[in-house]
């Protein structure tokens, strides 16, 4: 699963969809192919490899077909190579299928298909979808019909589109946990997985809602729900072309590293009240006797935004002495959770597509609990599905890793925070205008903190010969610490563990000597004296101390 791109229009399609391939590389993949519809069948290639080297492939005469969708692949079932590469095709190779998730229960459909006579030639997944579209095929359905059958035999997580040589100029998209979007342009459209393989062609878009299946075709779009709801639902992408360009930055992660002044500011510009020493979330939709009513939060999220999570279960309890748990979302969805009617669900993703955070945010609703979010994209998911929410307007995050994302997510639970506690009396106007005078000279500081980059980077330098590492925080700077050993790990592939400074001495402390660097977030707060402890321990041990 990686990277969905399809285009029917007028223009040639191969260069459009490898261009939007393009504009998804920096999701990672092993393999990328494509398929163009012609008038003898389909025209598949494929490789292991970057996009590159697909774009290098010979089209032969089919260079100006104007129907086509392409796919780069990361790897879930079968080894990285050109037959588990997508497009998948039936046995016929008459109809092809790109695919992001994971089909549950593809080895009994596989198995069900072998003894019908199927002959398969891959490893995937995916190519099951193909086979059973191909058999409902065979049997005189539609593809539109065809394509419902076979997602209706299957358990999992997708993301489809797919071609059939029989009807061209038609591609039937369809979505189950896993994020689809229909780009309109001027007598085209094209599908994706995300909007920035669309963006250089048009800004009017659709969200393909959970469970939907659309027939696209030059003529328009076609679904089992009303055409004038399908138009109703034509959304306008906020950003730019020239915000998913690295901007002379070598890579996105650094742009968005040094785009954290700007996107905090986003985060909090037209909510922090100088006046009165409150923060107001209207997306929320809360009155002051609703916060009242609340007796506790649950957030739930996943990776970085399960540590921006944990900073505001600490802030929340500080401010507004509101009981928070703070849950993974993958752990979440499979227990039976205790939810009471003075309960909240606050889910978080930076995507707003997170499979676990929305199965969470789903089983939550399942159980009557009232669920915000707290999203980046605007009319993701999970956007569409709480009852509430804010966004945090950090613009498009192309790095993997997140960084900006992470930092606005902190600056709206603190908001969040400020409104609850002012609303319940948990801290006074003035109490509140010293907090909100502190939020809005937090992107200076940043910008101070960002001046210092090149000692930064000489810093690493002399700790490029670790292999593990050791992060220690207390309070607020135990999640910032899991956090940083996080970055690490993704970024480097580097070992590193997060870990409250006092627990050091319970394990983490036998592995600390003159090869293991531990990196102290020690700030001169309420348990500085207690760091200093701490770093005391690790240098009587020889190991050697970054304190920040």
């Amino acid at each position: 699963m990686c990277g969905i791109v399809g285009y029917i229009g007028r223009r040639p399609a191969l260069e459009i969809l490898v261009s939007g391939l393009k504009r998804l590389e920096y999701r990672g993949y092993d393999s990328a192919g494509y398929a163009l519809q012609t008038p003898e069948g389909l025209f598949v290639r494929r490789c292991r490899g970057r996009v590159s080297e697909l774009e290098a492939m010979d089209p032969g005469p089919y260079a100006s077909a104007t129907v086509g969708l392409a796919h780069t692949r990361w790897a879930t079932h079968g080894e990285p190579s050109e037959r588990n590469a997508h497009p998948q095709l039936d046995q016929s190779g008459r109809i092809a299928v790109v695919h992001n998730g994971i089909i549950e229960n593809y080895k009994t459909l596989k198995r069900e298909l072998q003894r019908m006579g199927v002959v398969f030639t891959s490893d995937t997944d995916t190519e099951v979808i193909a086979q059973l579209v191909g058999v409902e095929k065979t049997a005189g359905r539609s593809l539109f019909e065809a394509v419902r059958i076979a997602l209706s035999k299957v358990r999992g997580t997708y993301g489809i589109a797919v071609l059939s040589a029989d009807e061209p100029g038609t591609m039937i998209a369809a979505r189950h946990g896993s994020p689809l979007v229909v780009g309109i342009g001027d007598a085209e459209y094209l599908v994706a997985s995300d909007v920035a393989a669309v963006i250089a062609h048009t800004r009017e878009v659709i969200y393909l809602d959970e469970g939907e299946v659309v027939s696209v075709s030059r003529s328009g779009l076609e679904t089992d729900k009303l055409e004038s709801i399908l138009r109703d639902r034509v959304e306008t992408v906020e950003c730019s072309l020239e915000d998913l360009e690295k901007n002379g930055f070598d890579h996105f992660m650094l742009k968005e590293i040094f785009s954290q002044p700007e996107s905090l500011t986003n985060a909090f510009r037209g909510r922090i009240d100088l006046d009165e020493g409150n923060a107001h979330l209207g997306g929320l939709g809360l009155t002051p006797a609703d916060m009242a009513r609340i007796s506790r939060i649950i957030i739930t999220a996943c990776g970085t935004s399960w540590h921006a999570a944990l900073i505001g279960k600490y802030v929340i309890e500080s401010l507004a002495r509101i009981p928070v748990d703070v849950e993974y979302a993958s752990e979440f969805r499979y227990r039976d959770p205790v939810i009471d009617p003075g309960t909240v669900m606050f889910v978080i993703s930076q995507s707003g597509e997170t499979a676990d955070t929305l199965a969470a945010l789903r089983l939550a609703k399942a159980r009557g609990c009232r669920v915000f979010g707290i999203v980046n994209v605007v009319g993701s998911t999970i956007a569409r599905e709480t009852d509430a929410g804010v966004y945090i307007h950090a613009g498009p995050e192309i790095g993997v890793a997140s960084t900006k994302a992470f930092t606005s997510q902190v600056m709206v639970l603190t908001l969040v925070a400020m409104a609850f506690g002012r609303s319940r009396g948990c801290i006074t106007r003035s109490q509140g205008l010293d907090l909100a005078r502190e939020l809005c000279n937090i992107p200076d500081k940043v910008t101070r903190i960002l001046s210092g980059s090149d000692r930064i980077a000489a810093l690493a330098r002399e700790f490029t010969y670790a292999r593990n590492f050791l992060y220690l925080g207390r309070g607020y700077n135990y999640p910032v610490a899991l956090e940083g050993a996080l970055k690490l790990k993704e970024i480097s592939y580097i070992h590193a563990e997060g870990y409250p400074a006092a627990e050091m001495k319970h394990g983490p402390i036998a592995l600390i000597d003159d090869e293991m660097p531990v990196l102290v977030i020690a700030v001169r707060d309420a348990a500085y004296d207690k760091i200093l402890s701490n770093i005391s321990e690790v240098r009587a041990r020889r190991g050697k101390v970054i304190a920040v």
